[in-house]
């Protein structure tokens, strides 16, 4: 989705100034949208969010999903510009809880509230830092939806086309009892939905990046090890 071919930082802005002192971690720049600076701690973070919400155990990851990683905090930087406006409606509490508590039921060792936090701690994170992250990813994803969604219409007959050509099938083979389309026609409706959606963000990607000033930078090898 995102191939896209920029001018690398220049060597001078690879690291950020840090103190003479011995010992002091240097956090280099990986990549600047429009000014903003993009650090490899802030990668390195954003790859460590993805594996726990989606309840993967932190490993080193190959270099093509660490890149995708990078392009969606690039985008991500990208779509958090189009929130400055007084007129956007931030996730509330309720729905930051609910997020997480969708998340923890993943982790079996989560129920207990020592389960939970040493959880936390594995990846990273203090329940403050899961809680900013959920509140982005979800503001992120309402922004999306408030701009794309009344653009998107789905006819009957793209639903019709999907039960028959999509969804009987799939029962069928499975063996499991066929489903009157008036019963899953809300369900289909989404789904196709959620797919126009995702057509429609990678075209708007492409429209902010191309009226964007991003800059990648490479890495030695050594920064973009295992996970930690």
């Amino acid at each position: 989705m995102k191939h896209l071919h920029w001018i690398f930082i220049s060597a001078a802005l690879l690291t950020v100034a840090a103190t003479a002192r011995a010992g002091d971690v240097v956090d280099r720049i990986v990549a600047t949208v429009n000014g903003q600076l993009i650090l490899q701690s802030d990668w390195q973070d954003a790859m460590r969010y993805e594996a726990f919400v989606d309840g993967r155990p932190l490993e080193q990851l190959p270099a093509q999903d660490r890149k995708a990683a990078l392009d969606r905090l690039i985008d991500q930087e990208l779509l958090r510009e189009q929130m400055h406006s007084a007129n956007f409606q931030h996730a509330s509490e309720a729905e930051i809880t609910q997020r997480i508590q969708e998340i923890r039921k993943q982790y079996p060792e989560a129920e207990s509230e020592d389960g939970w936090r040493s959880t936390l701690t594995r990846y990273g994170f203090s329940e403050q830092d899961l809680k900013q992250r959920v509140s982005l990813q979800l503001d992120l994803m309402r922004l999306v939806d408030n701009r794309l969604r009344p653009n998107i219409n789905i006819d009957a007959q793209s639903i019709e086309r999907y039960y028959n050509q999509e969804l009987l099938p799939q029962l069928r083979q499975a063996g499991a009892k066929e489903l009157p389309l008036a019963e899953v026609r809300p369900q289909i409706k989404e789904l196709l939905t959620q797919q126009k959606l995702n057509e429609l963000l990678v075209g708007w990607l492409q429209d902010l990046r191309s009226g964007s000033e991003i800059r990648t930078a490479t890495l030695p090898a050594e920064s973009q090890g295992e996970l930690r």
